[in-house]
């Protein structure tokens, strides 16, 4: 213990103890400076330690969803998270357009999406499914109907998503399943635009709802559109070969069933 002493006075230049007696040495004021700086760490390193190997610790999760899920998935689920370990922080983004790169890169911890094909380096659980919904203006003259055939809304605009989002493709493959693709179409870049534009009477669309009773907005009218391909599961996906996440263990454990 002398000679670590000797070296770290060395190494800082200072002196940290003074021989006060025969047998006795007590610290100086340099030495009780440091003294206080350390001790906190040595005394709760144990504890630490333990919390560490346990998965006991407390810190940020960081969680990537579309506009959509964020507001009809994730309130109940980080509820639960909240009440079972406060000890989590959760930091939200919303992504306007799917993207696996903000989870490889470490900008996410879990990225809640749908996703048509998995990919090897990442795993998932199943954690919801989304449903296609027809929707259109409540003021339209069709919006009483319980159904609605696309042939119907054949000289009706149609409003789409954005090219650079995977759900146009699933848009216009359901039009086409149907022999019916839209003589006009504005497009728009997410779930929330598009329901502007069909309650401001621009047109109709076609979009996909967490909700088994379809997308809830004011002057909206939102009828299910039931057809093979309509229904999509929304994952959980985290990095498959990172080192061992409590926090998004602790998250999975809690999360709703898909």
């Amino acid at each position: 213990v002398q000679q670590q002493v000797k070296r770290l006075e060395q190494e800082l230049g200072l002196t940290l103890f003074t021989r006060v007696g025969k047998d006795k040495v007590v610290l100086t004021p340099a030495g009780r400076s440091l003294y206080a700086f350390v001790a906190p760490f040595l005394e709760q390193w144990p504890q630490t330690v333990a919390s560490l190997r346990a998965g006991t610790y407390g810190g940020t999760l960081k969680i990537a969803a579309a506009g959509m899920l964020l507001r009809a998935l994730l309130p109940k689920w980080l509820r639960r998270l909240h009440e079972k370990h406060p000890e989590i922080t959760v930091e939200l983004s919303e992504l306007r357009h799917a993207n696996l790169e903000v989870l490889r890169s470490g900008e996410a911890d879990l990225l809640v999406e749908h996703w048509p094909e998995i990919p090897p380096d990442v795993a998932v659980q199943r954690v919801g499914e989304m449903r296609t919904f027809l929707v259109l203006p409540s003021h339209h003259p069709l919006a009483e109907r319980k159904r609605l055939a696309l042939r119907e809304l054949a000289d009706e605009t149609f409003i789409s998503y954005s090219p650079e989002s995977r759900l146009q493709a699933l848009q216009l493959r359901a039009l086409e399943m149907h022999g019916q693709l839209p003589k006009r179409t504005h497009t728009a870049d997410t779930s929330d635009t598009i329901l502007g534009f069909v309650a401001a009477g621009v047109g109709f669309s076609l979009v996909p709802s967490i909700d088994i009773a379809g997308p809830k907005v004011p002057g909206v009218v939102a009828l299910p559109f039931d057809v093979q391909g309509s229904t999509f599961p929304v994952y959980a996906a985290w990095r498959k070969h990172a080192p061992p996440n409590p926090f998004v263990q602790a998250a999975l454990k809690l999360a709703p069933h898909g």
